[in-house]
């Protein structure tokens, strides 16, 4: 085997695989199922109010819209390794994509919210799927000396996705309607269908589909239930007061009950729905628990920010998405670099990099006021783009490095599902945190507003000169107090999650990768 090479395939993988323009038109397709399913993921967060005004129905009910699906995608995610083992990964990938296009149709024909909701859920069952598989494919496609750039061309889209997901969505909705946030899935869905449908059939066929393979069905049930429960605790859990609901006290029981009897079910079954035995190699271990809690981190900010962009500085939808493109350009220049040239470098040393570069930027970030101008706010994420793929190519790389070649597809879902779910922690939680550290803040800032304070006699001297005074000057210096409080309860989560950038960095060095940024051949 070749020091170069970044995962143990059959010798036939050769003669089967596609080349040239064949294996760019393959890799294109596969890239673009993977954007639309992530994409789909974030592009309604910008459409809840305008699904709920068309379909008569209140703001708290049309996020429903978002919850169904993120539910049906965590519960299908981990079930794909099995799925594969059980149809072969050609077919699932390819009917998952068929399947999720024309549940994206069916989406945009609903007429009435509970129609739409069952068909997001059902979306979400099928792209479960997708973007493991994808990635399992892609690197199957490629020969062993390129597998980094596949990676990189992979890692783009799951990267640059949920980037452009509110700015696409933003778009549409303004210029035609929320229908069509669903109907842009087809033109992409049907030709990448086509085209994987087409060569994967012709140039890997699947040698195991004759295989029988044992149901898992307590397994199943304990993922299903346990898995749902947890994502709907996270999805519901700010609306509801968290802990102070029944509703979430109830669900947090059932998800711990359902997924530690499914952890002590899966030790012990000879065919398990999901691999545990992953966990056993260190490298696949430490990368997925730093890759996971590295894109925690990533949406904490990805919430927050454009939150404060909105209700603090006073920027639209629209324009809040715009703020955060500029994170993809470099981070799509880096991805290709990263693609090129990791195989040169200790992955821990690019991933290092990587996080102390977003660690920098959330410093950066702190020092954030409430008058500074859309370049002011936009610059730090554009040099933002350089940590992103440093440090996510080459730990995904790392994390598949030594899984063997018939348990790829279960290693990408898991890794793939528990970065997901650390992703919608991090979602859940950082809008409670951002909140609740914004009520201390002004608390504290409320207590320093006097007569005798110099800076109330200031502002409240500009508001005298602008004509005003009485309750509306009250209501004023409350508005003043509460944005300089959310301004500095978002510098906090800035500072959060610098400091968690910092000590991934030093995370990684506890891994013992082989030189070639981590991809060096599995045993």
């Amino acid at each position: 085997m070749s020091a170069a090479s970044p995962f143990t395939l059959p010798d036939a993988h050769a003669t089967t695989a596609p080349k040239g323009a064949r294996l760019a038109l393959l890799t294109f397709a596969l890239s673009l199922a993977t954007f639309i399913e992530v994409l789909d993921s974030t592009v309604t967060n910008v459409a809840v109010p305008a699904i709920s005004g068309s379909l008569g129905v209140a703001n708290s009910q049309g996020t429903w819209v978002i919850s169904s699906y993120s539910v049906a995608a965590a519960i299908a995610v981990p079930l794909t390794g099995w799925l594969a083992r059980s149809l072969g990964e050609t077919r699932l990938f390819v009917g998952a994509v068929l399947l999720f296009t024309l549940t994206s149709l069916m989406c945009a024909l609903a007429a009435d919210l509970h129609v739409l909701v069952a068909c997001r859920a059902l979306q979400g069952l099928c792209s479960g799927p997708m973007v493991p598989l994808s990635q399992t494919i892609l690197l199957r496609s490629f020969p062993p000396t390129r597998r980094t750039l596949a990676l990189a061309l992979w890692g783009m889209t799951v990267l640059l996705a949920p980037i452009f997901g509110p700015v696409v969505g933003g778009y549409l909705i303004d210029a035609f309607s929320w229908e069509w946030i669903f109907l842009i899935n087809l033109p992409i869905g049907l030709f990448s269908f086509v085209v994987c449908a087409t060569m994967l059939r012709m140039e890997a066929p699947r040698k195991q589909h004759g295989e029988r393979i044992p149901v898992d069905i307590i397994g199943i049930a304990l993922l299903v239930v346990g898995v749902g429960a947890l994502q709907a605790m996270l999805d519901l859990g700010h609306d509801a007061g968290w802990f102070d609901s029944t509703l979430i006290v109830t669900l947090a029981i059932v998800a711990v009950l359902a997924l530690v009897s499914l952890l002590l079910w899966e030790a012990g079954e000879a065919q398990p729905v999901i691999d545990l035995s992953l966990f056993r190699d260190r490298t696949f271990s430490f990368c997925v628990l730093i890759i996971s809690l590295g894109m925690a981190s990533f949406s904490v900010v990805g919430v927050v920010f454009p939150l404060w962009l909105q209700a603090v500085m006073g920027y639209d939808a629209f324009h809040a998405g715009l703020a955060t493109a500029p994170l993809g350009i470099l981070a799509l220049v880096f991805s290709i670099l990263v693609g090129l040239y990791a195989h040169r470098f200790d992955a821990r040393v690019l991933a290092t990099f990587g996080f102390l570069v977003f660690a920098a930027v959330l410093w950066w970030d702190t020092h954030f006021t409430l008058t500074m101008t859309f370049t002011q706010i936009v610059t730090p994420g554009l040099v933002q783009g350089i940590g992103l793929p440093c440090f996510f190519i080459p730990l995904t790389a790392a994390t598949l490095s030594r899984v063997p070649d018939h348990q790829l597809a279960a290693a990408s879902s898991l890794s793939n599902f528990l970065r997901t779910l650390a992703a919608a922690f991090g979602t859940a939680m950082s809008v409670t945190l951002w909140e609740h550290r914004a009520t201390f803040h002004y608390a504290t800032l409320a207590q320093s507003v006097t007569k005798e304070s110099g800076g109330t006699q200031q502002v409240v001297t500009t508001l005298h000169a602008m004509g005003v005074s009485g309750v509306r000057e009250l209501g004023a210096l409350h508005q003043v107090t509460m944005q300089q409080a959310y301004m500095m309860a978002t510098s906090d989560m800035f500072f959060m999650a610098c400091v968690t950038c910092v000590v991934l960095a030093a995370l990684m060095w506890l891994t013992r990768p082989r030189r070639g940024a981590a991809m060096t051949p599995g045993h």
